[in-house]
This record gives C-alpha cells, structure tokens and sequence, in this order.
C-alpha cells in the first residue's frame, strides 16, 4: 500500500458494488478531513481511479475477502473501514458454504485485519434482514432495535448476515496492536434503491420478458420500508465519525437505516419507477403465487442434478415481500445526529433519470 498520506484513509469493502459506488461519492463530497479512499473489490472498476482530485487519492484494488493475506495487506494504514463486502442471495444461486466464507469468514478476516494493523474504527453494513421479515408473515410496522420480533432465519443469506453482526458487535473493544481499542457499530439498511440497483432493473427485465405486463400478487396493504443508496452512504460517514468522536456511544450499537421514502410495497414501490414504460398489470391472487412459488422450488430441487433452476419468485421470496417490515432510524438520529442527505424528492429524481436510460424498444404499446 501507499505511504500513509496526512488526512483520514478510508477502506470500503465491496468498494465497486452498488453501495460502495454511492459511498465514494458520498465521502468525496461530505468528508473534509479525507485522503485516501480503497475500494476492495473481487470484481473491480478502473474506472474508479478516474475520481482521485487534488486533495484525494482514489484506488481500486482487486482482491477477495477471503484472502486474509489480501485483506491484511489492503488494510495496512487505513484508519477506517466500512466493511460492505456481502453475498446476497435468496434465490439458491450460491452454494451455502461459499455464502458463510464471504460473508462470515470474509467478515472475521476484516477484524482480524483491523487488530493486526492497529486500526480503531469499523462500520459494518448489515441489513434489515438480520431481524425480519420472517417466513411466518408477521408485521414489523415502525420497529426500532428494541421492538420484539421473533426471528427465524431459513436462508442462507439471513443467517449468515445475523452471524456477521454478531461478530462485529462483540469485537467493540477488543485491543489491537498498540494497546488501542476496536470500535464497531453496524448498519442495518431497509431494502436499498437508487441508481445501479440491480434488482430494480431485474424487476423491469422480467416484465420485458411477459411481454410488458407485470404480475401483481402482494396483498394491497403491504408496506415495506425503501431507503435511498446516498442516503445510507450518508449514515455510514456519519456513523464512522461518531465512532472517532464518541465511541462510548456509538460502539458495539447497531442502527436501522432507513430515510423518508414512502412506505409501499416492493411492487408498487417499483413501479412508481417504471410506469413511463406504460407495462400493463395483471392481479393474481396470492393464493396462485404461492401454488406457483411452491412449484418454483420443486422444479429448482428437481433440476438440481442438470442446471441450476433459480426463479425471482421462490416461497422464501414471497413471503418476504408479502410481509410489511418498516423500520424508524430514531435511534441513529439520537447517537450521530443522522437525518437524510437527499430528501424524498431529491431521491425519487436521481433513480427516475438512472431508470430512464432502461431501453423502451419492448415496451408493451411500442
């Protein structure tokens, strides 16, 4: 690595992902005392280099997670690192032991990494799905951290995200070399959406492919709670000062994530998005989508043995988005001051002109 520069050096797991983009952007713009930014990633931008300026290097290295030499290495002078390197899956397209070496053992690698080269200061992004929605629909409606919840984790994914957590929290405290001490928190975002989200475009993608209809199935009442990417970029920065300005505080805590986008369900959510693109929309009962996930999931199992069968609709999937979950970010705002970035209007522009670069040539009445 580079010789230490004076100035804060930022390591971002994940770094070229989805979330990573926005929080390079974001540090860019709202991180006075910033000198370097690393952007880890297995799958890498050079692109990214382009946004070094006078005052802030910017490099990308390519590397795994799992590497905990690579890790080791990478990490060597930074002073904080925003750990956002995940496997999400819950369409059984990654093998469960591949899921627990990133988003597990990956996440082991970080810490030890943080007590080897004697840096103090990590913010984890977990995910809403550490708590909720679980598999037998009950509601989460303006939840906070201490609101019960019965969690039962079926998938790979969530489980391996709760796991993960855990193992952040618990190293709050933990000395690293120099004598020093290890503060953690982690974020736990509601379902991420602005510019490069992929399963936005995946939702516009499929209803291409039913010949521009979309398939509506999730009770009408359903809320779930969306937050903006710059917006948890945005909680991450804040979070990691208070970490350096009052660790007492904010260290071995965790935080929903969540801003003022409307609460709706994920189909109409998206579709508030997409409706220049004039798709018609069939109403199917929930009772068919759910005979239909069902079949999903025997036919993934059936075709098992010759190719990996791994539909956006699965039981797990379904009930998932026919569960409201929304959460309040009251306690973020109460340790770190966090309020949004960009505002709902602000929010809903930025992806809209992102989403209107989809191409139309499929559109239904075109």
């Amino acid at each position: 690595m580079s010789e230490k520069q004076s100035g804060l050096v930022y390591l971002i797991t994940g770094g070229c992902g989805f979330l990573g983009q926005h929080l390079l952007q974001v540090l860019l713009e709202k991180e006075d005392k910033l000198a370097e930014v690393r952007l880890f990633d297995k799958h890498v931008d050079s692109t990214f280099n382009g946004h070094s300026t006078d005052r802030v290097k910017v490099q990308v290295i390519q590397g795994d997670i799992t590497d905990y030499p690579m890790v080791l290495e990478v990490s060597r002078g930074a002073d904080v690192v925003i750990h956002t390197a995940s496997l999400v899956d819950v369409w059984h397209r990654v093998p469960e032991a591949v899921i627990n070496a990133v988003n597990v053992k990956g996440t082991e690698n970080v810490i030890s990494a943080c007590v080897e080269n004697s840096i103090q200061y990590l913010v984890y992004t977990s995910s809403m799905e550490v708590i909720g929605p679980n598999v037998k629909g009950d509601p989460f409606i303006r939840g906070n951290e201490d609101t019960p919840y019965h969690v039962n984790h079926t998938m790979p994914y969530p489980k391996s995200k709760a796991k993960a957590e855990k193992i952040v929290l618990e190293a709050n405290g933990t000395k690293v070399n120099g004598g020093a001490s290890l503060y953690t928190c982690s974020l736990r975002p509601t379902g991420i959406y602005g510019e490069q989200h992929q399963l936005m475009k995946d939702f516009y993608m499929l209803s291409v492919r039913t010949g521009g209809w979309v398939i509506r199935g999730v009770p009408r009442d359903t809320e779930h709670g969306r937050v903006y990417a710059g917006n948890v970029a945005w909680m991450h920065l804040l979070a990691a000062r208070a970490l350096r300005e009052r660790p007492q505080t904010v260290g071995g805590e965790a935080y929903f994530c969540y801003d003022d986008s409307p609460y709706k369900s994920y189909e109409d959510f998206n579709m508030q998005f997409l409706s220049a693109f004039n798709f018609g929309q069939v109403r199917v009962p929930l009772l068919v989508l759910w005979f239909l996930a069902c079949f999903n999931d025997l036919l993934r199992w059936l075709l098992r043995p010759v190719c990996n069968f791994t539909p956006l609709l699965n039981r797990y999937t379904l009930s998932i988005a026919s569960t409201s979950f929304t959460v309040s970010s009251d306690k973020a705002l109460r340790h770190f001051q966090y309020r949004p970035l960009y505002d709902w209007d602000q929010c809903r522009a930025r992806t809209q002109k992102w989403v209107d670069t989809f191409p139309r040539n499929n559109d239904k009445d075109s």
